[in-house]
């Protein structure tokens, strides 16, 4: 697209870290005459997607599926097991997280909240001494994203898991995979979660406006001692319903649609060729941060997001005002930033039905419009990616290692 054009030429590159482009199949699937939501036909379209999402979540327990976003998903989790002045700990990995928190103190709950830089995941050690000096057991739930959308650092769940059993804590274990789920490993009863929150605007390939509670047993026997006041978040009024393959308020019939086919398409592919996908979509995307001289916001390596890489500009430049740059000169779009790091850092989303070429190419425009932005930055950077993704067709355990 330039300047100049009178209309955008080409596909616009969306590079947001969700939500993410539609595949042709989703769309079509979803371009369907509406069906009656309390008909057989119905039944047997949410009693398939309300049995697949669970192999998307890994677990045998029931998934809660709602017509909203994924705060409303925020939201059934807290109101659904807690009552009000309980304490919850969370971790202040970024806006997401921080958004998250103050939810919970809107809602009447007292979050303890660890702090960070924004530049890490959730640290295990940290959450493991925190639990160890709550000696009265007060704090009920642990709550942390699995992957914060807004910096691109991913925390290692399995390993907070442990952490809590270490302190020999009771507290439920809610997990936020909303930027993660269909992209990264991720398995809700191996790992014993307790409520694992979900979107399906991101790795689930869907538009906006479908979340999930995936809830194990300890979750659901905390639902009957909750005093949160809760309606439409209710698990019990959904559950009673979804068992008979409806819904107790009209669900989004279209979405579900979509969702069928979105899981039948990332069993197509195999999760674990999905995850090594956004795996190594994601190291290209680093590498060519890398050779052009900038600097990843997240700054520790084992906190990589497999979804979404944060980039740092130089002291002086500002983010925003390259974003604009970039998708007025070349229809792109790039994440913004949040908080203290406002106009700092601009995030490129790799997840979702994305493959090397579309990847490739927004590196490639990146890279143009740093140099036609004045972004101090080094060349190369697209070829760095190129050699890596290269390497990795040819011997993938060789450029893992790498």
């Amino acid at each position: 697209m330039s300047k100049n054009s009178s209309r955008p030429v080409g596909r616009h590159f969306l590079h947001i870290p969700g939500p993410t482009p539609l595949p042709d199949r989703v769309l079509r699937a979803m371009d369907t005459p509406i069906i009656d939501h309390r008909g057989p036909e119905f039944a047997k379209l949410a009693k398939n997607c309300l049995e697949g999402i669970k192999t998307i979540f890994k677990t045998t327990n029931p998934v809660v599926i709602y017509t909203a976003t994924g705060t409303g998903a925020w939201e059934a989790a807290l109101v659904n097991t807690l009552s009000p002045d309980d304490r919850v700990l969370m971790v202040e990995t970024g806006q997401f997280a921080t958004l998250w928190k103050t939810m919970a103190q809107k809602l009447g709950l007292r979050p303890d909240f660890i702090k960070t830089d924004w530049r890490i995941g959730a640290d295990p050690a940290a959450i493991e001494d925190h639990l160890r000096k709550d000696k009265n057991k007060e704090i009920k739930a642990v709550c942390v994203l699995h992957n914060e959308t807004s910096t691109g650092c991913l925390s290692p769940i399995a390993q907070i898991r442990k952490a809590i059993d270490a302190a020999g804590h009771p507290a439920l274990f809610f997990v936020d995979t909303i930027s993660s789920l269909a992209s990264t490993d991720y398995r809700h009863d191996e790992w014993g979660v307790d409520v694992t929150i979900g979107g399906a605007q991101k790795g689930l390939m869907l538009p906006p406006g479908m979340s999930f509670n995936t809830v194990s047993d300890k979750a659901f026997a905390a639902a009957k001692s909750s005093q949160l006041t809760k309606s439409f978040w209710a698990w019990d009024d959904m559950l009673a319903m979804n068992k008979i393959g409806f819904f107790p308020y009209t669900p989004a019939t279209q979405m579900l649609h979509g969702l069928s086919e979105s899981i039948a398409m990332l069993h197509e592919e195999g999760l674990e060729n999905v995850f090594a996908r956004h795996h190594r979509l994601a190291e290209a995307t680093r590498r060519a941060v890398r050779a052009w001289g900038l600097e990843i916001m997240c700054r520790e390596a084992k906190y990589y997001s497999p979804t979404v890489t944060a980039v740092l500009l130089p002291d002086g430049h500002d983010a925003d005002a390259f974003r604009n740059f970039a998708l007025d000169t070349f229809n792109i779009s790039y994440g913004s930033s949040f908080g203290h790091y406002a106009g700092k850092y601009f995030r490129i989303g790799h997840l979702g039905d994305v493959n090397e070429g579309m990847i490739t190419g927004a590196l490639a425009i990146t890279e143009m419009a740093l140099a036609l932005a004045g972004i101090p930055h080094k060349k190369g950077g697209v070829q760095a990616a190129l050699d890596y993704l290269i390497a990795a067709q040819e011997s993938p355990a060789r450029a893992a290692a790498e």
